[in-house]
């Protein structure tokens, strides 16, 4: 699955559970307005949340990735290097 997907998955998850929870409760306009702002912001707090951590995952992976790439540049120069001198 896809970052993009969950994210969009998670969003329309949280916009349809809101809709219906607004639809089936049985409150005042300003109440179900005030509890509106508060499970978007809920929602939108989630949302950061998640983004902040697959951020954090994603930033983690591509450091591991560059160490092993560093890695692996310098065994391929060793080697090269040790070609070049068995050569002469």
């Amino acid at each position: 699955m896809s970052i993009g997907k969950f994210i969009a998955g998670f969003a329309i998850g949280g916009i349809v559970g809101g809709l219906i929870g607004v639809l089936l409760a049985p409150q005042s306009g300003e109440q179900t307005r005030e509890m509106l702002a508060d499970k978007s912001k809920e929602i939108c707090d989630k949302a950061q949340e998640t983004v902040s951590e697959i951020q954090s995952k994603a930033d983690g992976i591509v450091s591991d990735m560059q160490n092993k790439g560093d890695e692996l540049i310098a065994k391929l120069q060793d080697v090269i290097n040790k070609q070049k001198h068995s050569d002469v």
